[in-house]
């Protein structure tokens, strides 16, 4: 566990531990289908961020993923096939963010928050369009904002 997360709980833990893997599952599922571009897309951007992320989140990434590639695959097989059915559940469990952030230093949760918006919209543009670039769908344009989770800076 890294230091930042000393005040937090070990559930509080285990959900910020999950936050990327549910939002790769939830941008990537919603249009009802997960295509392997998304997924390799996540697995990518969690090696990236291991390395490039804000000097506060490497430690946070470098526990993010390990097993990155196995998590979302264990995750993805537990929740409903369909979007209608599983985005509800993983939008609770995100929503658990808004009590977890204010517990953290304000300058990693901004970072934080920052960061997993970027995942999302990473996620929503690693499928589709011209030679697959730059394509957000609809469905996943409704959730890339990840607006279940407050900001920390307000």
């Amino acid at each position: 566990m890294i230091e930042k997360f000393k005040n937090l709980t070990q559930e509080e833990v285990e959900v910020m531990y999950k936050v990327p893997v549910l939002v790769s599952i939830l941008i990537a599922g919603a249009d009802n289908e997960i295509d392997r571009s998304e997924i390799k897309e996540a697995v990518s951007l969690s090696k990236i961020k291991q390395s490039n992320a804000r000097e506060d989140l490497i430690d946070y990434y470098k526990g993010v993923g390990k097993d990155f590639e196995d998590k979302i695959k264990v995750m993805i097989q537990q929740y409903p096939v369909s979007a209608e059915e599983r985005n509800p559940i993983i939008i609770s469990e995100l929503e658990k963010l808004n009590n977890i952030l204010p517990k953290l230093d304000n300058r990693f949760a901004v970072e934080f928050y920052s960061s997993i918006k970027d995942f999302a919209k990473k996620i929503a543009e690693s499928s589709g369009g011209l030679l697959g670039y730059m394509a957000v769908g609809y469905e996943e344009s409704k959730l890339i904002a990840l607006d279940m989770i407050s900001d920390p800076t307000k």
